[in-house]
């Protein structure tokens, strides 16, 4: 499932290359077509993430909302304009004299490697710079390819298509998809916890307080969207070894200056996310290992997928439980209560 990080760079790519522009809408799938006729025509006037929901806000006070849970993915095709940050990040850049940026020097990201080659396809945007006519596909992960005609026909269960006179956005299998007003945008957004890029201050605090009055475990506190927006099961296992807890501990036992680090480490890995595309989660690598971490994502993480296999600090087997319906990753030993 795209995380929070997937989204926001989503929400760049619609700012960068459909905000301000006319909007024809279709569905050539059949399914969205009310809401695709209510939206025909009318300018893109705003783009949005909030944790793992995307709004685009059109005139005439629309605004279609887009979670894209499991299976939703974005095509973008045709002269698409790359977010500079997102031309420049760490990845494959599609020419091998490119260089990676070096994000958070020291942090995360280390030194900076020359063009790395992600060989799951992880933000291998293969024609970012190049003139050329492009197809995107942006979801969990990026992948680029050249474009042989535009519009390009709609290929699959297409939901919804945004198209202007340079580029076209396809959505397919969202778990949401709707045409809403401010209200209900409102309502929507309320109900969510916080992000860390829209509320970095009053988010911490309220992240605090929702942590520390509930007697769930943190797992499960870190997965609900009221509690926070935007973490899926790779930044929580992720969040909670970084930070050695104990999966099961109840979120109003924590002390506080504890869940705040949580928040503050979940700010900066969002933050590496937006700008990378990748769920960079390991830091203090030298050059090699970095450079393995950036192009396989079985180097990128410390226990997110690694059931049965030796912890990168301490050698204890990572276990695998289901907990809230979900894979739980985590190391007995080096999180222990």
């Amino acid at each position: 499932m795209p995380e929070g990080h997937s989204v926001h760079r989503i929400a760049r790519q619609f700012e960068r290359n459909f905000v301000g522009s006319a909007v024809a809408a279709s569905s050539p799938q059949g399914r969205f077509a009310a809401g695709a006729a209510d939206l025909d025509g009318r300018v893109m006037t705003d783009a949005r993430a909030v944790g793992k929901q995307m709004f685009l806000g059109f005139e005439g006070d629309r605004w279609l909302r887009v979670h894209l849970g499991i299976y939703g993915a974005w095509d973008f095709a045709g002269d698409i304009r790359m977010d500079a940050t997102i031309a420049s990040a760490n990845g494959r850049m599609g020419q091998t004299n490119q260089r990676g940026t070096d994000l958070d020097a020291g942090v995360l990201a280390g030194p900076n490697p020359d063009a790395i080659y992600d060989t799951a396809g992880e933000n291998s945007l293969s024609s970012i710079g190049a003139p050329r006519k492009t197809r995107l596909r942006m979801s969990e992960s990026e992948q680029g390819a050249d474009l042989e005609e535009f519009p390009p026909p709609p290929i699959g269960a297409v939901r919804v298509r945004l198209l202007t006179d340079r580029v076209c956005a396809d959505l397919r299998g969202p778990t949401a998809c709707e045409v809403l007003d401010p209200a209900q945008v409102e309502t929507v957004i309320a109900r969510l916890g916080p992000d860390p890029l829209l509320d970095p201050e009053g988010g911490e605090d309220r992240f605090t307080a929702a942590v520390r009055r509930r007697g769930v475990p943190i797992a499960l506190l870190l997965m609900d969207q009221n509690v926070v927006a935007g973490i899926g099961n790779v930044y929580r296992a992720e969040l909670l070894y970084r930070a050695r807890l104990e999966p099961h501990v109840p979120g109003r036992t924590l002390p506080e200056d504890v869940v705040r680090e949580l928040w503050r480490d979940w700010a900066k890995l969002l933050a590496i996310g937006v700008e990378t595309g990748q769920m960079m989660t390991m830091d203090g690598l030298s050059p090699e290992a970095y450079r393995a971490a950036m192009a396989d994502r079985a180097d990128r993480h410390w226990v997110y997928k690694r059931e049965g296999l030796p912890c990168r600090t301490c050698g204890t087997n990572i276990a695998l439980e289901e907990l809230g319906g979900r894979k739980l990753y985590w190391c007995p030993f080096c999180q222990r209560a």
